[in-house]
């Protein structure tokens, strides 16, 4: 009797690919609907509420003083701005980095050299995060190699601009190569042949054909640079991004919700760049 149970099950499901799919799918979207979507919406709920100053307990009644604390305080308007502006730095970095060293990969290297190139790019990614950052802390440190070199090391906007940018240096470079080897080589040549001098043929052929890819890895750089908290706290001295103000809020302060509201910055200026960027192809790229 169960023998044939499953059997008829099997074959309806053999017989129905959409069904299939459902079965296969069901659970990971279960677990992305209560693990994530969940999570993120417990934030969201999270900022409406507040902390009795009293007792330091959270006092889970609607009110909207935590984004009014957020958006008429000056100090949060500079902080924002300035992660913004830290986000959109490591972004051009990246990018201008990337382009020579992917188009290189993609067209000018051999296939074994690509290989390696690949593997040299994916090294730093199985390194620690503290062990990357810190080695940057000491190179900005006062007695670094900067300083050897005759630098003007310090710790700062400009060592979390260069520390950020590194680390997600590879999350730029690998998107860039993958659209650069869609790129036809005939194109190249075609407007070679045509009289077109390299700086040309890169703004008019390679540029908008890769510009996609670009925008796809500045997905990567822009919103891993708007959360991150870490790096900031260990090069960023006396600055202060929306992650450490997160992170400030949860541990000293003490205070959950206005974490939260904090927190939801960064979610909805990511949300408003996708929105922009969506029209460009860049989906289609990760």
């Amino acid at each position: 009797m169960t023998t044939s149970v499953v059997r008829r099950a099997s074959t309806a499901l053999y017989r129905r690919p959409r069904a299939r799919l459902v079965l296969l799918l069901t659970v990971p979207l279960l677990w992305l609907g209560l693990a994530y979507l969940g999570s993120l919406a417990a934030l969201f709920v999270a900022a409406f509420w507040s902390v009795n100053d009293f007792t330091g307990q959270i006092v889970r009644t609607w009110t909207l003083d935590n984004f009014t604390q957020l958006f008429t305080g000056e100090v949060y308007r500079t902080i924002s701005l300035r992660t913004v502006g830290v986000a959109v730095g490591v972004t051009v970095i990246d990018a201008l980095v990337a382009l020579p060293v992917a188009f290189y990969m993609a067209k000018v290297a051999s296939p074994r050299a690509q290989r390696w190139l690949v593997v040299a790019i994916l090294t730093p990614l199985w390194a620690s995060y503290l062990v990357k950052v810190y080695a940057w802390r000491l190179m900005f440190s006062g007695d670094g190699i900067l300083s050897w070199l005759g630098g003007t090391p310090g710790y700062g906007l400009t060592a979390t601009t260069v520390t950020l940018a590194y680390l997600w240096l590879p999350y730029m470079i690998l998107p860039v190569y993958a659209g650069l080897e869609r790129l036809p080589d005939s194109l190249l040549d075609a407007a070679g042949d045509l009289g077109a001098r390299p700086f040309r043929i890169f703004r008019t052929v390679v540029l908008p054909t890769i510009f996609p890819a670009v925008v796809a890895g500045s997905i990567f750089t822009f919103s891993l640079s708007l959360g991150d908290y870490i790096a900031v706290r260990i090069v960023g001295g006396t600055k202060q991004l929306l992650g450490n103000v997160v992170y400030d809020n949860i541990g000293a302060a003490n205070n959950l919700p206005f974490a939260a509201a904090v927190a939801t910055v960064p979610v909805v200026i990511m949300l408003v760049y996708l929105a922009a960027v969506r029209r460009t192809g860049a989906l289609e790229n990760l």
